[in-house]
């Protein structure tokens, strides 16, 4: 189905993954939301709400920036408003914005936990329940979270507890919102990367320049929500994707293209067992 002029609302969307997902979006058509944080740079992130809207505007696209901390109620609830106001509805909800630790139960300060669980459980939550009016007045409604398989092997629950729980959270409410919303065809699914993700997460708080070199590029996960939100929601709901399967369904063999670097071997991602292909 054509996603022309629907309209996503993209937590997290100033960099990284969101930013793709809103850039591949608005190839399509989409009124972009871009529901972030940042207004002002950073170095060591890169890009802004503003930056942002200013790359979809170029191309074509309906962009509104709205600084949104998803810990914060009125702030989602004004979003929400500013995106209705501006294009009259919400068809489809990203919910992308997400806190990382990898620290075990020890090494986690509360601090630490409590911004995990807010901004992925909690933020997911209440940005997905603001929306519900609007989703459901949608004839293409759909919830996408970026979240993994829930895989409850010792090697994913022991090492960071605090941050595994809270994605896995994120996974469980994708999956319950498939079974509450069936009936009314708001289809509701996870997306998670089989490899590492060049992002400022990956550069600055997991391995550095090496790690990002054994990754891909967050094109690989826009192109994979693309596939998934062009669905009919009623016949692609309840599922824990893996981008690289999406794309295989699709009809993409060669991943190639969405290597850092071209024929390096990569690094799985968190969560996934399976050792992937160098392609």
């Amino acid at each position: 189905m054509s996603l022309k002029n629907k309209t996503a609302l993209i937590t997290g969307a100033s960099r990284g993954i969101g930013r793709a997902i809103a850039l591949r979006l608005a190839q399509e058509g989409v009124n972009i939301v871009i529901a972030a944080k940042s207004v002002a740079e950073n170095e060591r992130l890169g890009g802004t709400i503003f930056s942002v809207a200013q790359e979809l505007e170029a191309i074509g696209a309906r962009a509104l920036p709205v600084q949104c901390d998803i810990r914060n109620e009125s702030m989602i609830n004004d979003c929400v408003a500013k995106a209705v106001e501006t294009f009259g509805g919400i068809d489809i909800v990203v919910n992308n914005a997400s806190a990382i630790s990898l620290t075990g139960t020890e090494e986690t300060p509360l601090k630490r936990f409590d911004l995990m669980h807010d901004i992925n459980v909690r933020g997911t939550f209440l940005v997905t329940q603001a929306c519900l009016s609007y989703l459901k007045k949608s004839d293409h409604a759909h919830i996408l979270t970026l979240s993994p398989p829930v895989n409850i092997k010792s090697q994913w629950l022991a090492p960071h507890v605090a941050y595994t729980i809270s994605k896995y959270s994120m996974s469980m409410m994708a999956l319950g919102w498939a079974e509450e919303f069936k009936n009314i065809s708001i289809a509701s699914n996870a997306l998670w990367p089989r490899t590492t993700i060049d992002t400022a997460a990956v550069r600055n708080l997991l391995g550095g320049e090496k790690l990002a070199h054994m990754s891909r590029k967050p094109t690989i996960m826009a192109d994979a929500a693309f596939f998934i939100l062009q669905q009919p929601p009623a016949e692609c709901t309840g599922n824990c994707f893996i981008d690289e399967e999406v794309l295989r369904q699709n009809g993409i063999t060669n991943f190639e293209e969405y290597a850092v670097v071209k024929g390096a071997s990569l690094y799985n991602d968190l969560f996934i067992d399976a050792h992937p292909k160098s392609e």
